[in-house]
This record gives structure tokens, sequence and C-alpha cells, in this order.
């Protein structure tokens, strides 16, 4: 059994990493926290569990096969490195660094140390998305020519947690949060992003809770992405347009939609729409805690970086993405997405 030390025990570590970790056939040997409340709460949870007060004491501890960082943002690249230089494999929970230069410089000392790095983008495994990329795949559209991604919803007054508190510097704000998968989701769905147009704002919170991006594809298509804390009628989540007609799915009970019928009934993942028809998309099957599923299968293998569900290159240029948003909305203009330089030894 893989044993595993978890650090953060906050809505990523208690909520996704532990229950996933638990459901894939891993061990939580370790949690590291030091907040009163959540040292109780591993404690009723993950009884078989150390609960230990810092990365260091994690690492001390003999027999941990794979260490998984949830801690907030800002601290993912400190963290996942301490693991990396102990010799440790590391799932890192998205986004893996604040910016791409940093998160290029993790992969590169991994791959120079020959030691197992992902990232948890466990948005590629939700049914909505498997759905999508079925039906692009069947070309049910015809030939796809663009889409709209949104994740929207309504918190007038923004919430007191270190997402909305610290500045995108040290990991706050929506680009890093929802924009990591959005962005991530359309690569998959239309390839690399060679340019981006972004408007952001900070309406309610320090970091920013809305943004608005248009993603250049390298192959010439376009993607609008949405992301929003303050949008009173949450739009649908996915539309996407072929030739052939268009998707329409709303919030796959993920948000509250002001498009509830968008969803269709359960067992039913959207729709396509041809005008005045449109026909009912089944819902498939897909399960998140396949992640996990293929982590431990990767740590058993000979080659272990190889059958790792996420390259870790994806999230580099996700973030390079998200940097040239930042630059085109103090700029107000398109920018390129640079691919950061590979760092020296």
């Amino acid at each position: 059994m893989v044993r595993v030390g978890l650090v953060g025990y906050g809505l990523a570590g208690a909520q996704f990493h532990a229950p996933m970790l638990q459901a894939a056939g891993l061990e939580v040997a370790g949690v590291v926290t030091r907040d009163a409340a959540r040292v109780a709460q591993v404690t009723r949870e993950l009884p078989r569990a150390l609960v230990l007060p810092d990365v260091p004491a994690l690492l001390a501890q003999p027999g941990v096969d794979l260490v998984v960082v949830a801690s907030p943002s800002g601290r993912h690249v400190e963290h996942a490195a301490a693991a990396l230089a102990a010799g440790i494999g590391v799932v890192v929970d998205k986004p893996l660094a604040v910016d791409a230069p940093s998160a290029r410089h993790l992969v590169a000392t991994a791959r120079r140390g020959g030691i197992p790095l992902t990232v948890f983008q466990n948005r590629r495994y939700d049914p909505e998305f498997a759905t999508v990329r079925d039906l692009v795949a069947a070309e049910a559209l015809g030939s796809v020519r663009g889409a709209e991604l949104r994740w929207e919803r309504w918190r007038p007054v923004g919430l007191d947690r270190w997402r909305e508190r610290l500045p995108p510097a040290e990991g706050g704000g929506l680009l890093l949060d929802l924009g990591t998968h959005l962005v991530d989701q359309a690569v998959l769905l239309l390839g690399p992003v060679a340019a981006v147009y972004a408007q952001v704002r900070s309406w309610t919170t320090l970091a920013e809770d809305y943004a608005f991006l248009v993603l250049h594809h390298v192959g010439g298509l376009v993607t609008q992405v949405t992301m929003s804390s303050v949008a009173g009628a949450p739009g649908p989540r996915w539309r996407v347009t072929g030739s052939d007609g268009t998707f329409v799915l709303g919030s796959a009970g993920a948000e509250a939609s002001a498009f509830p019928d968008a969803d269709g009934p359960p067992g039913q993942h959207g729709w396509v729409v041809r005008g005045e028809r449109r026909e009912p998309v089944r819902a498939r099957v897909a399960d998140p805690v396949d992640f996990y599923r293929q982590v431990a299968v990767a740590l058993g293998s000979a080659h272990p970086q190889e059958g790792m569900p996420v390259d870790p290159d994806d999230a580099v240029h996700v973030l390079a993405v998200l940097d040239a948003a930042r630059v085109s909305a103090r700029e107000r203009r398109a920018v390129d997405v640079a691919v950061a330089p590979e760092p020296s030894a």
C-alpha cells in the first residue's frame, strides 16, 4: 500500500484529497496542520494518521512513499521542493505554482532528480468534461468553431479565506483558483494557447473576483473563458459551437445556475442544439478517484513519471497563459503566451 503524507487539511486536503486517496486504496499516514480545529478533524476522520506540525517533521517520518501538497497555493513550490529534495514523489494541488517560471523550475528539479511529479487537475475527471470531450472526439458537432467556458457564482460579499485575502503573488484570486481548471480544460479540448486577451477586476476582494479571457489557440480557434464570484445570474458552464450544432450545459450541479434547464434530467448532461431542435446528451461516466488510482499504478511501475495522470508541463503552460492574462489586463492588449526558459542547474 502506498503511504501518503498530506500537507494541509483545509478545503482541498479534507474534502478532496483525503477521501479520494482512501477511495483509491492509498493510506494517509501523516497530515501536516497546526490549526487546532483541523487537528481535531484529522483525529476524527483519519484516526490512524499522525498529525505533524510542519513539512520537515513529515519528511522525517520513515516509509512515506508520496507527498500530496494541499497547502495554500503560494506555498506549493516551497513544500513540493522540500519533498523532491527528500527524494519523495509529489502530487501538487492545482495550481502547481503562482507563475510559470516557478512552476518550470520545479518541474526541472523533479526531472533532474528522476522523481515523479504530477498536478491534481481533478476537473479533468468530471463527468461533464468527459461528456464534452466525447462529443468533440465523435464529431457530434461537426467541425468545432469555438467554445465558451464559465464558472460563475453569486458572492456579493467576499469570503474571509486566504484565496480572497491574499494577493495573486501569494496564491489568491480566481485566476489561480477557477482559472487553472478552465484554461486546462480549454487546452485539452482545443489545443495549446498562443495568445490571450484578458479583463480582470477585484470588486469585493483583494485578489480578482472576476476575469474574462479570450484564448487564441495555436490551431486558430478561440475560446472565451469567464470566471466570477459576482454574477447574480450564473451562465451556462459550457457552450461549444460546431458546424453541425452547439452543445450547451448549465451547471451540472456544481454551482447554482440561472439556466438549470440547460442540464436536463438526471442521467443527462446538456443538449446539442440546432436552431429550434435540441437533442439530449447522455452523461458520460467519470470518476475523479481515478486520478489517484493512476498515481498508485504509476508509483508501482518501472517508470513512474510516464504513468502519472497529469503531465506537469501542462500545468506550466496553463500558468503561462494566466501570466500573459495578467499582462493583458494591465496593458489592455492581447499578449503572446511565452514559454518560460529552462532554468540552469
